[in-house]
């Protein structure tokens, strides 16, 4: 379909169906087709009239399981209705060209797709990584124009780096590969982007749960074939939604407090011989415990019992969703919000123990909410973010209570979405 074309068939609401089943959320019908139609415009004042298609990534949010991935344990995770969109045509001149938003990204040639040192950290890097890891594996890479823009918030912890990648490995299957690349396949390769040309050593999780799309539980104790299991709940019929506030807390200097927990868990691992945690036999962790403490130190254990409670956890939500147990889910989400505060330890920074945002909103959000929600740290914790499973007729009061504290705006109200990365239409 040309790009005109698409913006009169968004306006006319012949996609109206296909929005509110993606956004989950009919109140944002109106929004995402404004949103829609401005994609198609600027992608029409940057690159002209051509035929196109539209793809989409979503962000996440980490449901259950707080730093147990990179001991290869277990997560809970969900797509959100925030995300990525490109609109997008295919060339013949093997050059990926994307502005994304404000940002100009520099040009990448298919023909040249080796690492370089110096676009590490930069959205170059991520393309030039999905792009020649689809390619060393033997599948189609080609050129293409996008304009892409994003709602996933950044620095909230729902990943808009994942979503990013994700979308881009989404229009090499759907331009070259007749999207045959597979929602797991595209996970990995994002990941390895990541790791490899961007310079972050990060897990999978956030991948895979943008890739895959809606509730899924995710087993890494074999990190090059995690077991993938989605959970077919619909939040909505719970009565509840997903709310994210943003904490306003600073980010800067604290990766010395991020990369402590996975030494620290590591170094109990190393105590017992293996690599990681998830190979240490439950009860033999609880024997040793003296010991542990006297080679590794109190922290290291304390965030090592956090992981095997934590991981175990994560299997009870599971089952409790399934069950229709949605008050037991929430209790389930307030003891890990309590674990990671009391043996996890990433509620505040001890660097900084002057500021201490999101314990200040965990506290405000028991006091608005006592145990009607489940509430606890997001993501990688010291600042940033908290989540909270609220009532649907609580939220409005919610949203007004805890806006007080950290700003009109501050309190995202979201939804599961169903679908990962996607081709919307062509």
């Amino acid at each position: 379909m040309k790009a005109d074309g698409l913006k009169e068939f968004i306006k006319n609401g012949s996609m109206d169906e296909r929005l509110v089943d993606i956004y989950a959320d009919k109140a944002l019908l109106d929004k995402q087709k404004e949103r829609y139609t401005a994609a198609v415009d600027k992608f029409i004042s940057l690159y002209g009239n051509r035929e196109v298609t539209v793809f989409s990534a979503p962000g996440r949010s980490e449901v259950g399981g707080n730093h147990t991935d990179h001991q290869h344990g277990q997560v809970l995770a969900a797509a959100v209705n925030l995300d990525v969109i490109a609109v997008v045509s295919a060339t013949d001149d093997g050059i990926i060209k994307v502005v994304s938003d404000s940002f100009d990204i520099e040009p990448i040639d298919v023909n040249d797709l080796e690492k370089k040192d110096e676009e590490e950290g930069s959205s170059e890097a991520l393309i030039r990584g999905v792009a020649g890891k689809i390619k060393a594996d033997g599948f189609k890479v080609g050129g293409f124009v996008a304009y892409m823009t994003s709602d996933v918030l950044v620095g909230a912890g729902l990943s808009s780096s994942a979503a990013f990648e994700v979308a881009v490995g989404n229009v090499l299957s759907g331009l070259y590969n007749n999207m045959d690349l597979t929602d797991v396949y595209i996970a990995k390769v994002s990941q390895y982007a990541e790791n490899h040309y961007f310079g972050k050593p990060c897990g999978l999780m956030d991948q895979m749960a943008s890739s895959v799309g809606s509730l899924v539980n995710i087993d890494f104790y074999d990190v090059n074939e995690p077991v993938i299991n989605p959970v077919k709940v619909e939040f909505d019929k719970f009565g509840h939604s997903l709310c994210i506030v943003d904490t306003k807390g600073d980010h800067a200097d604290l990766t010395p407090e991020y990369a402590a927990i996975p030494v620290e868990m590591k170094k109990v691992a190393r105590y017992f011989g293996k690599d990681y945690l998830k190979e240490v036999p439950y009860d033999d962790f609880y024997d040793k415990i003296p010991e542990v403490r006297r080679e590794c130190g109190d922290r290291a254990v304390l965030r090592a019992l956090h992981f095997f409670e934590d991981d175990r956890r994560v299997t009870d939500e599971v089952n409790a969703l399934k069950a229709g147990d949605f008050e037991e889910f929430k209790k389930l989400i307030r003891e890990s919000g309590d674990s990671s505060y009391k043996y996890l330890q990433n509620v505040y920074p001890v660097c900084d123990l002057d500021n201490q945002n999101v314990a200040v909103a965990l506290a405000l959000t028991e006091h608005i909410l006592k145990d009607k929600a489940g509430y606890r740290v997001h993501g990688g914790g010291f600042a940033g973010t908290i989540q909270a499973f609220v009532p649907n007729d609580l939220v409005d009061d919610y949203k007004r209570g805890i806006e007080k504290y950290f700003g009109e705006g501050s309190c995202h109200v979201l939804k599961v979405r169903k679908y990962g990365g996607m081709k919307v239409i062509q």
